[in-house]
């Protein structure tokens, strides 16, 4: 059994020998999601990305390769997350959007209908994306399994509480269930810095929807 299972198998024998659930916590930093066309034009026809490390989340992984991401102020270097999906996306911090010029738009992974767009550098060439930039809306990722344990469901909200002497509770946290999630909070380094909270910290469900 690896770590992660261990952490899982613990964090569900106390939500239920205490009724008091608790989640880990993953940082993740700006990076971008490429669909194959964008990945042709950016790396060239048939380009093989290089893994840099595993992910948590099952069959996802960092590549070694980064590409610019030109904003109006100041462009981004930012780093290729794979497999290849069904439309390119990029994710940043409310900081990054400041820093480069770019709206600020939160929202859910793949929700990108009237989100920004940006110019995009790569090796073997350039092409621009009319939208898809977007600062992730927290979100809590389950199995199916997992949910069920803690008692929540695809779609549901739920806000976690992390202790410390930079306390805070996050509101309206979706929870994101089914085949290939795994147990993991994920919040971008804003969010974590704000209240001095590293990958693997754990935080208290205190409320659910």
């Amino acid at each position: 059994m690896d770590k992660q299972n261990i952490v899982t198998g613990t964090l569900l024998t106390i939500k239920r020998e205490t009724g008091e659930g608790f989640v880990p916590a993953a940082i993740y930093g700006r990076h971008i999601h490429l669909d194959q066309k964008t990945a042709d034009c950016l790396f060239g026809t048939g380009y093989l990305f290089t893994r840099y490390k595993e992910l948590s989340q099952p069959g996802q992984y960092a590549c070694e390769e980064t590409v610019a991401v030109v904003g109006p102020k100041e462009t981004l270097t930012v780093r290729v997350l794979g497999p290849l999906r069904r439309e390119a996306q990029i994710e940043i911090s409310i900081t990054d959007a400041s820093k480069s010029g770019v709206e600020p738009v939160v929202r859910m992974s793949g929700e990108l209908k009237g989100s920004p767009g940006a110019r995009i550098i790569g090796p073997a060439g350039e092409t621009t994306l009319q939208s898809g930039v977007i600062v992730a809306a927290r979100h809590l990722h389950m199995s199916k399994a997992q949910a069920d344990g803690y008692g929540l469901k695809n779609g549901d909200t739920v806000d976690l509480r992390s202790d410390g002497c930079r306390g805070i509770v996050f509101e309206r946290v979706v929870v994101r269930s089914g085949m290939g999630h795994e147990l993991e909070l994920h919040i971008d380094f804003d969010e974590a810095n704000c209240a001095q909270i590293k990958t693997g910290d754990l935080l208290k469900i205190v409320c659910s929807r």
